[in-house]
């Protein structure tokens, strides 16, 4: 498009892609595809995770769940395995497609190999901008989407998942996890995750 950089083409591109959605969700600016939303908030985190990310890095946080409702949890086996099996072929899918737009886009291959190795999470603790990415996500889900998985399960798994969630997260992670303001039920699960 005349007068459109590079970045604007590609996030464009991945919001249109999430725009497709066929999921919607309700917020104080009205029903939204859950998809396209999910992305707005892993942008919002982002920079406060990191002001100063490389676009590259903007990319990848945009594309995190990339088409995700094509790839259906329930056509994985319903335990640890399958689980993980569903992550990982999610994330190998949604690399593969946003390199195909941050290319078509016109970056480089050394920034499209980035944006894919980002959305792999390759040498998460290693690589800061693998890292920032992977706090962004843990923000959003405690942020946004935690009160409404809590409702779904026990005290117990709760806990063992917000402490997994903990680990994955950096001393900045930490920091902005620290200062939301939760649901009492959820302010004991967090309590009980890093006691133990």
């Amino acid at each position: 498009m005349p007068g459109t950089t590079p970045f604007q083409f590609a996030q464009e591109a991945l919001d249109t892609a999430h725009a497709e959605d066929p999921k919607h969700e309700m917020t104080e600016e009205g029903e939204q595809p859950a998809e396209l939303l999910y992305a707005q908030r892993m942008s919002d985190w982002l920079a406060r995770v990191a002001p100063e990310a490389s676009e590259p890095l903007q990319l990848a946080v945009r594309a995190q769940h990339l088409r995700r409702w094509e790839v259906p949890r329930d056509d994985y086996p319903r335990d640890r395995p399958g689980y993980l099996a569903w992550r990982r072929d999610l994330g190998r899918r949604q690399a593969a497609l946003a390199e195909e737009i941050v290319r078509e886009a016109g970056y480089d291959e050394a920034a499209v190999e980035h944006v894919g190795a980002l959305i792999r999470k390759e040498n998460l603790k290693r690589d800061a901008d693998t890292q920032a990415l992977e706090d962004a996500a843990c923000l959003v889900f405690m942020a946004h989407y935690f009160s409404d998985f809590a409702r779904e399960h026990d005290d117990d798994k709760l806990v063992r998942i917000v402490a997994k969630t903990w680990r994955k997260m950096s001393p900045r992670g930490h920091e902005l996890a620290s200062a939301l303001t939760l649901p009492e039920r959820e302010r004991e699960i967090v309590a009980r995750a890093l006691s133990a």
